[in-house]
């Protein structure tokens, strides 16, 4: 579990989220509606939320009940049932590395560690700077090039130790 931001930190998270937009009824009213006629429009608009946001706003979810006719109990059981659904703000940037199987027999729990070291921050947290947010992921679909990380969206598998310079490098910006 996160400890709580103080204010400062949450200060210093808002300015290093530059690729998220802040939460406001008002947008999160506006991805809803973008959404709502989509068949199923409950997870196409959490991930549009995430998408804006960097995560799902607790906010969010009575909104998202009563424009669906859910229970709030249902939309918040979506949310957190989904491990990708972040319930604070990411990083400005979020590094993902397996930590499958197929990965451990390649030696992710090894890089995994050199990954959080030249990131200086544990999984499941984001650095105080909000520079960076590394979470765990549980396949990524590269088993035959792992172990594999993602960064921003974008896979990269044999992950190595010059992989993770480079990783730890891009984040720096």
């Amino acid at each position: 579990m996160r400890s709580p931001m103080a204010i400062g930190q949450l200060a210093a998270l808002g300015s290093a989220r530059g690729r998220f937009e802040t939460w406001t009824p008002a947008r999160g009213s506006e991805i809803i509606a973008d959404h709502i006629a989509l068949e199923g429009p409950a997870l196409p608009i959490l991930h549009a939320m995430q998408e804006a946001f960097g995560y799902v706003p607790q906010d969010a979810v009575p909104m998202i009940a009563e424009a669906l006719n859910l229970s709030r109990a249902e939309v918040h059981g979506t949310v957190t049932f989904y491990h990708d659904f972040r319930h604070e703000p990411a990083g400005k940037h979020v590094v993902k590395v397996c930590v499958a199987e197929a990965c451990q027999a390649a030696g992710a729990n090894e890089t995994s560690a050199k990954v959080a070291k030249a990131l200086n921050v544990g999984f499941g947290e984001t650095r105080p700077d909000g520079q960076v947010t590394l979470e765990p992921i549980y396949c990524l679909g590269l088993c035959a090039c792992s172990p594999s990380a993602m960064v921003d969206g974008r896979l990269i598998g044999r992950l190595d130790d010059d992989a993770i310079e480079e990783i730890a490098a891009e984040v720096r910006q």
